[in-house]
């Protein structure tokens, strides 16, 4: 009888305390057991990252993370859609930075300074001040999951171990005597869109030019954006036109000498398939050096409209933490805190991060705007007709300025 009562007493207590559990903590079996978080993620690396890494969080909070792997289209159009909806498919959502405050304004991502999350300074701050609005000093509204920053990736079998990289007008005479010699020398991703518009804003910025003033007047119909598309142009002349893919296989194969390109497409958990350099913010020797990286990490956040915030936060915090980020690195995940930069045993296994950090310590944002897709959507497209010859480079800075000042008024 006394074995029979201590049975059911102890039923009762370890009931009461899941239940209490249960209604307080998000890592209560209780609380998430049969719960999906459903995470729509960029596909290629950072879906394999996120595969390779999330095991351990749903042991430790009994649920299940099911991977959605969309391209960078697709991400952008659905989760905007899904948006609309009182309860949302996904529950943590990758972003693009550039796209921040257009998710905003759609009410596409909680607040996650009101669900209670505090600023983490271990990460790199260019990074961490990306996923907040309004930009800079806002809420916090996402985290930095991927430390891209734009960069040069050449091929030194080709180009040679030390070639001059420090300013375009040395870039431009290195890939035209490849030319001269049959070789291939500059290659571009000139597709519509954010393909082109991303290769080409660097040299734009090189070259004095740029999209915006600091009152927010459309400027792009400039001398200074002129000489940077000319000189674009005889960059392509050097080279050839390719898709993400062919430019990676391109340079790392020797088939085209040098590119602009991002981390996460030419790094592995085994090393980089091409040697890595600053991009110049110089248009020769003698100019004066502007910002020119341009920044692209690739930030978490949670939806709106999830049903499962708290634990979603979780699961971000958890894919940005300095321990998944070190392990992450054996399956080509680029960090973004300081920490893993700065980590010894990093810096002898991954030397070229070091590119990346001061990379992206000296980096610089695209046009903060609600309307950026918009914007690289109609510019992109009349680039894409300069470089196929369709318009000149006149026509095509001219067109551009009057499609992206209608877009922003």
């Amino acid at each position: 009888m006394r074995k029979k009562l201590f049975s059911i007493t102890l039923c009762v207590l370890l009931t009461l305390s899941l239940l209490a559990c249960g209604n307080n903590s998000p890592t209560s079996s209780v609380y998430n057991y049969g719960t999906t978080l459903n995470i729509a993620a960029r596909d290629g690396s950072h879906s394999d990252v996120i595969s390779a890494v999330k095991a351990a969080f749903e042991s430790q909070y009994n649920c299940n993370v099911n991977i959605i792997s969309l391209s960078a289209d697709e991400i952008h159009d659905t989760v905007i859609k899904d948006a609309e909806n009182e309860n949302g498919i996904y529950d943590v959502i990758m972003i693009d930075d550039p796209l921040m405050p257009e998710y905003i304004e759609k009410n596409v991502l909680t607040n996650l300074t009101h669900l209670g999350y505090s600023d983490d300074d271990d990460f790199v701050e260019k990074s961490r001040l990306l996923g907040k609005d309004p930009y800079p000093l806002g809420a916090t509204y996402a985290l930095p999951f991927s430390g891209n920053v734009q960069l040069i990736f050449y091929n030194s079998d080709v180009v040679g171990t030390d070639p001059d990289l420090s300013n375009w007008q040395s870039i431009l005479e290195t890939c035209q005597k490849l030319n001269s010699n049959g070789q291939k020398g500059y290659a571009i991703r000139g597709q519509a869109g954010n393909p082109i518009v991303s290769d080409f804003l660097p040299i734009l910025w090189a070259f004095g030019g740029d999209l915006f003033d600091n009152y927010n007047n459309v400027i792009l119909d400039s001398k200074e954006s002129l000489e940077a598309l000319n000189f674009y142009i005889k960059l392509l002349e050097t080279g050839d036109n390719y898709d993400k893919d062919g430019l990676i296989d391109a340079v790392s194969g020797g088939q085209a000498a040098i590119a602009l390109g991002w981390p996460s497409w030419f790094i592995s958990g085994t090393g980089t398939k091409a040697q890595i350099a600053q991009i110049p913010g110089k248009k020769a020797s003698s100019s004066d050096t502007l910002p020119t990286g341009e920044i692209g990490n690739w930030l978490l956040g949670v939806t709106a409209n999830s049903n499962h915030q708290e634990l979603a936060l979780e699961l971000v915090k958890y894919l940005t933490s300095a321990s998944v980020q070190k392990e992450a690195l054996s399956y080509g995940g680029v960090p973004t805190r300081k920490s893993i930069f700065r980590d010894k045993t990093v810096q002898t296994e991954y030397p070229f991060f070091q590119a990346i950090y001061s990379g992206t310590n000296n980096s610089r944002v695209r046009p903060r705007t609600t309307k950026w897709s918009q914007i690289e959507d109609a510019f992109g497209k009349e680039l894409e007709k300069c470089i196929k010859g369709e318009e000149t480079a006149e026509e095509c800075l001219k067109n551009s300025q009057e499609a992206i000042k209608a877009l922003a008024e």
